[in-house]
């Protein structure tokens, strides 16, 4: 069974972040693990509060994972700040796991913002580089790319914008 990582936001009401992670992977026969990054108040409408663990703890829980577990492959979600993302960027590149998926979170279905704005770079230099897989939304590559999708095209045109960061592939996703 293959142990698959998740680094992300944890969701009270259990439909994103590392529940609906944790739900994915094991639905498709993996092992689940994880390590939080922040825990959010939210339901099926909203996210009404978030708060960031200390990098301290989220470097202690990678530690710890990558300590005892042969983990296949890492996905990361909510890294909400430049301190947490750049944090687990280094971890990422001092671990070395073969397969890297980054979920850029940005913002919540309600609009709650999930990244503040001075992490979009550290996100796009630190970070990006790293992934096997980059696959943004389509508001999260049009904040990534500073481009507006409205088209096919222009989704290719943002993923080829975003794969210029470094990152092996990318996936436009549509919607939220």
């Amino acid at each position: 069974m293959k142990q698959i990582l998740t680094v992300a936001g944890s969701d009270s009401g259990g439909g994103a972040g590392i529940q609906a992670d944790l739900k994915s992977i094991h639905a498709n026969g993996g092992y689940g693990l994880s390590v939080i990054t922040s825990v959010t108040a939210q339901n099926t409408r909203e996210v009404t509060r978030a708060f960031d663990l200390p990098t301290d703890l989220i470097d202690a829980q990678i530690d710890a994972i990558f300590s005892d577990f042969d983990v296949a492959a890492v996905k990361t979600g909510m890294l909400s700040s430049v301190e947490i993302v750049g944090a687990v960027a280094e971890k990422l590149r001092h671990y070395s796991p073969h397969n890297i998926v980054i979920d850029p979170v940005t913002l919540s279905k309600s609009k709650y913002p999930l990244l503040k704005p001075d992490a979009v770079e550290c996100l796009k230099t630190e970070l990006l580089p790293l992934a096997t897989v980059v696959m943004p939304n389509i508001p999260e590559a049009e904040l990534l790319t500073n481009c507006e999708i409205q088209t096919l095209d222009d989704a290719k045109r943002a993923a080829k914008v975003i794969q210029g960061y470094g990152c092996q592939s990318v996936l436009v996703k549509g919607g939220h």
